[in-house]
């Protein structure tokens, strides 16, 4: 479930950061008020699974935040602030920035896919990739003004429907579990 939170907050942060522009205000309010309440969700679902898992005696799991997990986000850090770098050098839009974090956030969560043994995370991972580049798409074009939404607020969107649908999932088996 710690992941699911990790994800629920960045989910929350794409929204927030990049709700706006062509969007109109009224929409973008809408959208980072539901993106807060569903980070909220998560926040909510992530203390009923802990508190449940320690009321019956049931193990954390294994550690997913090994030495793959570490490499894997290393690259991630090199990957997102040094592209940030080439991008500004070459004198990309600003707005591609946002295009590289979602490219490279997607990537990470199919890299850890395999490590953590767990394909359902590289489904988010996928699209937030495909996200990312569907907004260097966009960079080039007169809808630059979109890549924000394109590679940030449908990002974000992803990955906080992916955290509470299984956040949701999590609860429940937790639930027929204990039944």
């Amino acid at each position: 479930m710690t992941g699911l939170l990790v994800g629920a907050v960045f989910g929350a942060v794409f929204v927030l950061v990049n709700a706006g522009g062509p969007l109109g205000g009224a929409v973008a309010g809408v959208l980072r008020v539901a993106a807060c309440l569903a980070a909220a969700g998560v926040v909510a679902m992530w203390f009923m699974t802990v508190r449940g898992e320690r009321r019956s005696g049931q193990p954390q799991g294994p550690g997913m935040y090994g030495r793959g997990y570490l490499l894997i986000v290393l690259a991630e850090v090199v990957l997102l602030f040094g592209g940030l770098r080439v991008l500004a050098a070459l004198g990309a839009p600003e707005q591609a920035n946002v295009a590289w974090v979602a490219f490279v956030v997607g990537v990470h969560f199919v890299a850890l896919a395999p490590v953590w043994k767990d394909w359902t995370i590289a489904v988010p991972g996928a699209l937030l990739a495909l996200l990312g580049v569907a907004g260097f798409a966009l960079a080039g074009t007169s809808a630059l003004a979109w890549v924000p939404i394109v590679s940030g607020v449908a990002s974000g969107v992803v990955l906080l429907a992916a955290s509470l649908t299984t956040g949701w999932r999590t609860m429940a088996g937790l639930s027929a579990a204990r039944a």
